[in-house]
């Protein structure tokens, strides 16, 4: 894959600015350069553009930009490109060896960082700080890494795009190409069936899930497109495949789950298997594509033949199955399947003959009116009031050029919607008559009158007119006060004006014009007559309100319903002089009962009452008037009132109004915004009591909510109560299943759904986005450590009689594929080889007589940590013992009584003591042991004995041989019988009593340096009692916990031969901290033992577990970063291979093979260690590299090395450093490691080894040669090479026996394995043919598989072929099908002359070179696409505000009346200024 370079001017974007026109330097940056090639040419890779900057000042904003591209699936034989990447270091050494790179997917802390694991080792190392731009962030992702940032890539490929798929697989779906299906089956035992079908899921279903419950079983039938049929039942809980699809089966005890992701790649109809017991139920889900799918056609023929018009698309209805065209009722059955919008098109745009004049290049969007609904008006509503119905016909029209308007189909007007047919109206309430109370009578003695109000409400509560006349409540009435009246009869009664308080008060009702036919009448025309009785007329009109012109028109009188009101009525103004009579008469007709004797002029005016005036006061009491006017009864319209009686105007009503004192009153606040975007939210607002003291305060107190009137309104509502949309809900992360060699953790992740009611509901997973975060991820991925493995017993030890056996243990570790490698025995060396016996016991010998007495020993060293109360041990081992400690020794016999046993102590019986016993059963105690008890104890059983020697720690005697084996040497031979010997006497003691002090010394004084490291460390992290800075707690909080330690005495022998070998300073050192740690680690959780032994016939050794820096003996807390900081003396001793802990400065005065800086660092989580040399990070190369305990290696070290060494540990909770100086003198002499060291190291140029002499020359050294080439170059070969034991310099050396140089180190080894790997080779199959997609002229791509094989021609994995070169599997080849190019037409005229509306086309096709003939476009795609439009004669058309015509054809536009459009008349505001 390609990698780009950036241009210089890119990096220095100040050394080419220029100036550039003032356009230029306003907007500073210049325009963005082409697209760079793709940084891959498949899986989705980045290109990027530049731009300058072009001005002297600094441009705001980015000189880069990103996008996506060639994203297309790779071939599978391609690989993975993170991969690739790291397979591409597979050449480059590292640590002196070449490594075979492995990718690290999904780093959470930098994805875009090329991390990757050395295979077989478990080495992970950042190979580079960027991986290439298009690699993956992660493997379940389509983000990308561009430029070392991870960037999100949405499932449309576009950068910073969050499209995602939804449930039915479509990038950015809305989810209605598939709908939700649901259910449940219940089986029915009892219709005799073995079987039945539970549900048909059809083909390409996603987010499948059955769950049965009951005794049944499910299993699965399918059926492919071509009839193929196929069976799957589920034996056992895991994954399944049928027909190219997963199913994941689960069988628990009282159910079974099914679950497909999909989509399905057959018909699958699932089913259920009877059993006996009870029915199950089975409850199902799945989202079920939509198979029939509404599809666009192809472009209907252009409205116009030349000089530009439209196309349009329509929409068929397609079934996804069968491949067909079906009836569209089959898409209308889906209430999800919406039927597209038609979709225009410009067409034929070439121009016309000049006859036809204007339409020569007519833009069809301008000129040419696309197709369009029309309307006829509404009809009248059906009902005036109370809610009706008003309709109009709806059509779709199409206007030609000259304007003539045409009905044409509908699906042409689709592409907007249609409008509507139906609408209601009049939806207000009808008004009604509303009468209020009675007032007061208006006399206080007698008969007189009572009044009231009566209204006419309509919807809106207002007094309006609109009330059926027949129906209005009477508004006076008489009334009688029992009072006597003491006046004459013809005294008029006296009225009485009481404060009134109700209303009394109606108006008339008007007549107007509306949208349904109704008889309108004109005003009264002047009485016929100026005296007596006449007669008045009017006109009546059947009138309508056009709603869309807001005009009223006239109607035929059948047009209005109803009863035509009258046209004419009498009249009467005065009497006429000299006809009295006549005039009383008609008088008479009109008086009022109650009235008595009245004017004439009563008859046809009367006062009435018309509401009342506002109220004067809003609060604290106010008055209010009624209005009186004069009405004609017969018009019931308001007449001048000196036509009405002025003796019979009713009195002046008042009324008190707002007469409550002003209360305090509630304030509300404005509400707060919801808590909850769903799912129900709280919005709260502050609610209090206040109150104005006075009507004339401004000012407002609060009070306590009880002085204002309940209910309080409420100060919290509910907001937002709509359940919110399914969301994963991520757990906590389950512990690793395995602690080391890479396991799996995993999480819940439930889908979760909000609900309004604020209850949260489980759902299946197919409800949530169809990308769930993951919930399995792998850990600890660090390679476990060799292990002792134990195998089988060996043999008895004898062929009769009593013997032992030996438990046999392999040096085993786990391999990349989970399995288990036998490996060589050193790989374990460091680790105790854990040793079982146990006895034997075969057919009696012949001859033999009773089975001597055994004593069963235990080779053990027991070293006291602090005080305890007591201790047990065993006889044949070593104790060192802190003194007022009380202690039982044990002699276990076999064959032997207990009380026979007899004690010796230095050769002679023991004595007893106050504080010493022997008991019954053979043991002995003494009471709080001192350093008079220390020295060597015998036990005797029989012939057989066994020696414990005891010492006392802080007793500055050493032991001394008794004075019964002086003679003898000295020494003796402890923790084996002696059987030989006769008496008390020891005539070959064979190894010295203090033989392991120095171990065991320098063992307590690690062990106080450790609790010194923890008692710093916690006065430095006061403040966090409960963190141990040591790396384990075993070896750190727990350590002061343990009362001894326990060692088997080979194990220290070991380390006592490796010492002896060389290893001692910084080397011995490490082997006796690793000897602690891993006897800490063995006896934290078995120290009981040693209180409490078991009594047991075998001795058990078991060894302990191999010390490494993260163990965990049981869950830690974490800790932050500690280096452990050596004391000085430690790594100072001369070696060839120096070992110094970091912290102590470092002076080499003679040269070395190698030095090793090693730095211990304890914290959790694991920490990362990294080296720097003067404070910039340190370049490795094949001398300078790290090993993998995260150590420093030098090898050679020589002047260039001098500097200042620092190591950081680093976790999550912090950092710390420590550092080592290293200076480094001239060397004088030679470059060879002499007999006090290791063997001479090789010289990468030469057969002969360097000579590295300490002092004079070295006398006698291993000399070796190179190794001869690899017996076979695959499948496992083998090398030799001559080592030699030579004596005196290099070019004077003679050889001399190979016995001469064994005490100069181990014998270099001769022979060694190589080309382990089976043999392999790539193969290939023969070239496809040369028809794939085209990529350049008469270029096209052809294929062929490659593969790895073995010599059997058997298909073997990739990775057997990793070293060989990998032919390839794609090439170009000459194809005539891609002779293809773009063929482009010529320009039509622009549609304007000036403005930024005009624009031109061209005829742009993908066609064959030879024939002409034109193909599908994607098959030119290689080469961009020649635009087919662009705009044209983008000028000023002049001063701002002038107004001018921008086009030639604005004389059609007044022609055709389209003025009155704004995109007409912007741009021919000259021609329409005057319309």
């Amino acid at each position: 894959m390609r990698n780009h370079k950036l241009p210089s001017w890119c990096k220095d974007p100040v050394s080419s600015r220029t100036a550039r026109s003032e356009e230029d330097r306003d907007t500073l940056w210049d325009a963005w350069g082409s697209w760079s090639e793709c940084s891959r040419t498949c899986g989705g890779g980045a290109s990027y553009s530049l731009r300058r900057c072009l001005s002297s000042k600094t441009c705001e904003g980015q000189n880069i930009k990103y996008r996506t591209c060639s994203n297309v699936d790779c071939a599978p034989d391609v690989g993975d490109f993170r991969a690739q990447q790291c397979s591409a270091h597979a050449d480059v050494r590292y640590q002196d060896q070449y490594h075979e790179w492995l990718p690290v997917y999904n780093d959470p802390d930098n994805p875009c960082a090329l991390k990757c694991k050395a295979k077989g080792s478990g080495l992970v190392l950042e190979l580079a700080p960027k991986v290439l731009d298009g690699t993956r962030c992660y493997t379940e992702s389509l983000d990308m890494c561009i430029s070392g940032v991870c960037q999100i890539v949405g499932c449309d490929h576009e950068l910073g795009s969050t499209a995602k798929e939804d449930n039915c697989g479509v990038c950015n779906g809305d989810g209605s190409s598939c709908r939700l299906v649901r259910g449940h089956y219940k089986s029915q035992h009892a219709s005799g069936k073995t079987e039945d079908t539970v549900v048909a899921v059809p083909y390409k279903s996603r987010h499948v899930r059955l769950v049965l419950k009951g005794p049944d079983h499910l299993y699965v039938e399918s059926k492919t497109l071509q009839g193929v049929n196929g069976e799957l039942v589920f034996d056992k809980s895991g994954q399944y495949n049928l027909e190219n699809t997963t199913l994941d089966y689960q069988k628990l005890s009282d159910k079974e789950v099914l679950r497909i992701t999909g989509p399905l790649g057959a018909d699958f109809t699932v089913k259920v298997q009877f059993a006996s017991g009870a029915d199950s139920v089975v409850q199902y889900i799945y989202y079920q594509p939509i198979i029939h799918r509404w599809r666009e056609t192809d472009f209907f023929p252009c409205s116009v033949t030349c000089g530009g018009g439209y196309q349009l698309t329509s929409a068929e209805c397609f079934d996804l199955r069968s491949g067909r065209v079906v009836v569209d009722q089959y898409c209308h059955y889906y209430p999800e399947n919406v039927k597209p919008k038609p979709k225009l098109e410009e067409c034929n745009m070439e121009p016309c003959l000049a006859s036809d004049g204007y339409k020569q290049i007519m833009p069809y969007d301008l000129y040419h009116p696309l197709p369009r609904w029309e309307s006829s008006p509404w009809t009248a509503c059906s009902t005036s009031c109370g809610g009706g119905l008003q309709s109009r016909s709806v059509s779709c029209v199409e206007e030609d050029m000259q304007g003539t308007i045409t009905p044409t189909e509908e699906w042409k007007c689709l592409y907007s919607p249609k409008t509507a047919i139906l609408q209601p109206c009049n939806t207000f309430d009808c008004p009604t008559w509303l009468a209020q109370e009675w007032s007061p009578c208006t006399v206080t003695c007698g008969q007189g009158l009572r009044y009231r109000v009566v209204l006419c409400i309509d919807h809106r509560g207002l007094h309006a007119g609109g009330c059926n006349p027949t129906t209005k409540p009477h508004i006076k009435e008489e009334c009688l006060v029992t009072v006597p009246c003491y006046k004459s009869i013809d005294t008029l009664p006296v009225e009485a004006k009481p404060v009134w308080h109700k209303q009394a008060i109606e108006l008339e009702e008007e007549i107007s014009v509306t949208e349904e036919p109704t008889f309108i009448p004109g005003p009264w025309q002047p009485c016929s007559r100026t005296c007596g009785a006449g007669t008045q007329r009017r006109t009546i009109k059947c009138q309508v309100l056009l709603s869309f012109s807001q005009t009223v028109a006239d109607l035929p009188d059948d047009e209005c319903e109803g009863v035509k009101p009258a046209t004419s009525q009498p009249c009467y103004r005065t009497p006429c002089s000299g006809v009295s009579g006549e005039g009383k008469e008609s008088q008479k007709e009109g008086q009022e009962e109650e009235g008595g004797e009245t004017p004439e002029r009563e008859e046809l005016h009367d006062w009435e009452y018309e509401g009342f005036t506002e109220c004067s006061e809003s609060c604290g009491g106010g008055v209010q008037e009624a209005v009186v006017i004069c009405l004609n009864k017969q018009t019931r319209e308001a007449a001048d009132q000196s036509l009405c009686v002025s003796s019979r105007r009713p009195p002046q009503l008042l009324q008190d109004c707002k007469t409550q004192p002003c209360p305090p009153r509630w304030e509300t606040e404005e509400w707060s915004s919801c808590s909850a975007t769903c799912g129900v939210g709280l919005m709260t607002r502050t609610v209090a009591c206040t109150h104005r003291p006075s009507r004339d305060s401004n000012r407002t107190e609060v009070l306590r909510d009880e002085d204002c009137q309940s209910p309080k309104p409420n100060p919290v509502q509910a907001c937002n109560r709509f359940d919110c949309p399914p969301m994963w809900e991520t757990r906590d992360w389950g512990q690793c299943s395995q602690s080391c060699g890479g396991g799996f953790q995993r999480r819940q992740v439930p889908c979760k759904q909000r609900l309004a009611d604020g209850s949260i509901l489980e759902l299946p997973d197919t409800f949530c986005p169809s990308k769930g975060p993951a919930n399995q991820q792998p850990c600890a991925k660090q390679e476990c450590p060799p292990q002792w493995v134990t195998t089988d017993w060996s043999q008895c030890s004898v062929t009769c009689g009593n013997g032992i056996q030996r438990l046999q243990a392999v040096c085993r570790r786990q391999g990349e594929d989970r399995g288990h490698v036998i490996v060589d025995s050193e790989s374990c060396s460091l680790m105790a080889r854990p040793t079982k016996i146990r006895p034997c016991s075969l057919r009696l010998c012949e001859n033999s007589v009773k089975p001597d007495p055994t004593i069963l020993a235990q080779r053990k060293v027991y070293i006291q940590l602090r005080k305890g109360k007591k201790l047990q041990m065993v006889v044949g081992g070593y104790a060192y013992l802190l003194p007022w400690t009380n202690v039982v020794l044990r002699c276990p016999t076999r064959h032997f009584r207990k009380g026979y046993i007899r004690w010796l102590k230095e050769g002679k019986p023991l004595a007893g003591l106050p504080h010493l016993s022997i008991t019954s059963l053979g043991y002995v105690k003494i009471q709080q042991v001192r350093a008079s008890d220390a020295g060597i104890y015998t036990c005797v059983a029989g012939q057989a004995k066994e020696h414990f020697v005891l010492q006392i720690i802080g007793s500055k005697q050493k032991l001394s041989v008794p004075e019964a084996w002086l003679l003898a040497g000295g020494r003796l031979k402890v923790g084996q019988p002696d059987v030989a010997s006769t008496g008390e006497r020891f005539p070959e003691p064979p190894i010295s009593l203090n033989q392991y002090d120095n171990i065991v010394e320098h063992l307590l004084e690690l062990k106080g340096s450790l609790q010194d490291v923890k008692d710093t460390a916690d006065k430095t992290h006061s403040s966090e009692k409960n963190r141990s800075t040591l790396e384990d707690e075993r070896t750190g909080s727990e350590l002061p916990s343990l009362l001894v330690l326990i060692a088997d005495t080979h194990r220290l022998d070991e380390i006592m031969h490796n010492l002896s070998e060389g290893h001692g300073g910084p080397r011995g050192e490490q082997l006796i901290t690793q000897l602690l740690s891993e006897l800490i680690v063995t006896q934290g959780e078995t120290n009981e033992s040693t209180l409490h032994p078991p009594e047991s016939a075998e001795s058990s050794t078991q060894g302990p577990l191999l010390y490494k820096p993260n163990i965990k003996a049981h869950t830690s807390r974490p800790k932050n970063p500690v280096i452990i900081q050596r004391p000085r003396k430690l790594g100072l001793v001369p070696s060839p291979e120096m070992i110094v802990h970091v912290g102590v400065p470092v002076l080499l005065q003679k040269p070395i093979a190698s030095l090793e800086l090693r730095c211990e660092a304890l914290g959790d989580p694991e920490l990362s260690l990294t080296w720097t040399k003067n404070g910039k990070e340190l370049q490795y190369n094949s001398r300078v590299g790290l090993l993998s305990t995260g150590s420093l290696r030098i090898l050679s070290p020589s002047k260039v090395d001098e500097g200042l060494y620092t190591c950081t540990a680093r976790n999550r909770l912090g950092a710390t450093s420590l550092s080592s100086w290293l200076q480094i003198t001239d060397f004088k002499g030679r470059n060879c490691v002499g007999a006090s060291g290791p063997i001479c190291s090789e010289r990468s140029n030469s057969s002969k080894s360097a000579e590295l002499c300490n002092g004079q020359a070295c006398p006698l050294r291993w000399q070796v040669d190179p190794w001869s080439p690899c017996s076979a170059s695959c499948g496992g070969g083998s090398q030799t090479r001559s080592v030699r034991c030579t004596k005196g310099p290099e070019g004077r050396s003679r050889e001399m026996e190979s016995q001469h140089c064994l005490g100069t180190g181990r014998r270099p080894s001769d022979t060694r394995l190589c080309n382990l790997l089976p043999c392999a080779r790539w193969a290939t199959t023969h070239w496809g043919a040369c028809n794939g997609q085209c990529v350049g002229p008469s270029l096209a791509t052809q294929h062929r598989h490659v593969y790895c094989q073995d010599t059997n021609a058997t298909k073997v994995p990739y990775r057997m072929c990793s070293g060989l070169q990998r032919p390839s599997s794609l090439k170009n080849c000459s194809a005539e099908a891609c002779a293809l190019h773009w063929r482009v037409g010529p320009w039509t005229q622009c549609t304007a002359t000036c403005g930024r509306h005009g624009f031109q086309s061209r005829q742009v096709t993908c066609a064959h070179r030879r024939t002409g003939k034109a193909t599908r476009e994607h098959h030119c795609m290689w080469r961009p696409r020649p635009p087919s439009w662009q705009r044209c004669n983008i000028l000023s058309c002049g001063r701002a505000g002038e107004c001018r015509d921008s086009t030639r054809y604005c004389e059609k536009v007044q022609q055709l009346e389209l003025c009155p459009l704004p995109q007409f008349k912007s741009r021919c505001c000259h021609s329409c200024r005057n319309t």
